[in-house]
């Protein structure tokens, strides 16, 4: 039977959607060489829990309709969550590898496709769901994994996440050791973009959504006791990763593209930060002050149509970005939280139309977000 919806994931869908949004900008605007400091860190670091809170998400949604000893049907399983994700994600990856071969007349690279494909490059917010769909295979694993933690788990499991992850992105002989393959050999693919698809880089933050989620009563009840404590957690956590931000430019003199190639989701305080934003998150929305009850219907619409959202907005990033060039225009604070708004605000709109069309047109959906058209009862 299936359990009733849980409001706040979708809310947070919508939170973490407009974070991904802020850090592709905060890219654009990265361009402009006199860029201010202080938005890039609301663009690119106070943004940074947005894709790893989607697994914490997604785990979450799973393991509460599954349940704690329900069997597991693990071929229909997968026929539903890569209808969900694999399908979309191959029409997008064709849609823009065809939009940028035309628009930038470089063709449609039919020899490399099964390599793009595989690691998810044809378009930059697309490696997500190939992490995605290695989680769903290898559920597995998960289940039995997820059903016998205890909480005397949790800090070993951070730990070897915090481990892994400094040795994928920050050790400098794996570096060494992949500069010294052969250019373009398969292998060297195969950890070049890594990041891509090695499901390791955020296995903590899935385990403990789907933990949580079988222990939903106590969640809740330890949200509501502990909102204090959870929310002054997601000020510091933020603080410490801001902070380490700004020490990488003033103390070690790095420019603020290398601050934010380095203090990125994947260090240590950017998983603190990931932790603590993901139960912040569900505090503020399962419990809501005054302000937030007012805005939930904003967050509803932006969780509703977040995943189109997610996937369609480099394409109004592109256009913004040609109009502005257009235009001689530098990309200034000002024009940033506009662009921003901008994209947001097109996104959201061609998500709405697109839903509308796909509810006369199944397959719009199913090929955009990958819902399947219902079947018709019949009497």
């Amino acid at each position: 039977m299936k359990k009733p919806r849980i409001p706040a994931v979708e809310y947070i869908r919508g939170v973490a959607m407009m974070g991904v949004i802020g850090i592709h900008v905060g890219s654009e605007y990265l361009a402009n060489p006199a860029s201010n400091a202080q938005l890039t860190a609301l663009f690119e670091i106070a943004s940074r829990f947005s894709v790893p809170i989607f697994f914490f998400l997604s785990a979450f949604g799973l393991f509460y309709q599954l349940g704690e000893a329900e069997t597991f049907d693990y071929p229909g399983f997968l026929r539903r969550r890569l209808c969900a994700v694999l399908v979309p994600y191959l029409a997008w990856s064709i849609f823009y590898l065809a939009h940028d071969g035309i628009l930038y007349d470089v063709g449609f690279p039919i020899l490399s496709l099964p390599s793009i494909l595989f690691f998810g490059n044809a378009k930059y917010q697309l490696y997500f769901l190939v992490i995605l769909v290695w989680f769903y295979v290898l559920m597995p694993i998960w289940i039995p994994v997820v059903r016998r933690m205890t909480w005397r788990w949790l800090l070993p499991l951070f730990l070897l996440q915090v481990g892994f992850d400094w040795v994928s992105s920050s050790w400098p002989p794996l570096y060494s050791y992949i500069a010294g393959l052969t250019a373009g050999s398969f292998w060297r693919q195969l950890l070049e973009y890594r990041l891509n698809y090695w499901v390791m880089h955020y296995a903590f933050v899935f385990l403990l959504g789907g933990w949580l989620a079988l222990r939903m009563d106590w969640f809740l009840g330890f949200l509501r006791r502990r909102r204090g404590v959870v929310v002054a957690a997601f000020w510091v956590s933020l603080a410490a990763l801001v902070g380490y931000y700004y020490a990488l430019m003033r103390v070690d003199g790095y420019t603020q593209i290398e601050a934010v190639n380095t203090a990125h989701q994947l260090c240590f305080f950017g998983i603190v930060y990931t932790v603590a934003a993901s139960l912040f998150f569900f505090a503020v929305f399962q419990y809501p002050c005054a302000p937030v009850s007012r805005l939930l219907p904003v967050f509803k619409l932006l969780g509703r149509h977040s995943y189109f959202v997610y996937l369609a907005h480099p394409v109004a990033i592109t256009y913004l970005s040609l109009l502005l060039a257009a235009k001689g225009r530098v990309m200034t604070a000002p024009i940033a939280i506009l662009f921003y708004l901008s994209v947001l605000v097109l996104a959201l709109i061609g998500a709405v139309i697109c839903r509308r069309a796909g509810e006369r047109v199944p397959l719009v959906n199913l090929l955009t977000i990958g819902i399947m058209p219902k079947k018709k009862v019949q009497d």
